[in-house]
């Protein structure tokens, strides 16, 4: 088998996996250490690298997600709390077994614009998510909840001009998920 098609297989075979569905079985700390070692060979402009990882593992992840409940509780009108959306979050802490916050650090002198800062970091996470699949892991890259927010920004104790880029989560699943595209790939490419 060619390495195309050992990295296509990864790729194709890469799914969402919510929090919910996964068993709460605790994936070693070593193979996180490894997945945060692939985040780290991202391509990055100027050699900023952008990308920061803050890991919290067993009950510190559930800890995490309550702290991500209770900041959405605290943050939103009480006109607009929405209890579900509490509930949801607060649940996704019952069965991970780690979870990483995925930050874009921006390069205080500026010297890219900050889209190539973000792109950097964003591929981190696809490194991170692509050899979690090759390694048998489950994971859900999150962007819900305060993930966004300037409050979560303050929650972290990051600098302004910081992003938080999402929440993954890893863990087990003891089901098979398949992939699909809606809309054909000769739809999306335009040939000169």
């Amino acid at each position: 088998m060619s390495d195309f098609d050992i990295v296509s297989g990864v790729i194709k075979k890469r799914r969402t996996v919510k929090p919910a569905k996964m068993n709460g079985k605790r994936v070693p700390d070593e193979q996180v250490k490894q997945l945060l070692e692939l985040a780290d060979w991202a391509p990055t402009h100027k050699h900023t690298e952008p990308w920061r990882f803050i890991v919290y593992s067993g009950q510190k992840a559930k800890e995490f997600v309550s702290g991500h409940a209770e900041l959405y509780r605290k943050s939103v009108a009480e006109d607009k709390f929405n209890n579900d959306k509490y509930e949801k979050i607060l649940g996704n802490g019952n069965n991970l077994s780690h979870l990483i916050v995925c930050i874009m650090k921006r390069d205080e002198q500026k010297r890219v614009p900050e889209i190539e800062e973000i792109s950097a970091a964003a591929a981190a996470i696809q490194n991170i998510l692509l050899g979690a699949t090759s390694l048998g892991i489950a994971n859900f890259w999150s962007t819900g909840g305060m993930t966004h927010s300037d409050a979560m920004k303050e929650f972290l104790g990051l600098n302004f001009d910081d992003n938080v880029m999402g929440l993954i989560y890893l863990g087990y699943t003891d089901s098979e998920y398949e992939g699909k595209r809606v809309i054909p790939l000769e739809d999306k490419i335009t040939w000169k």
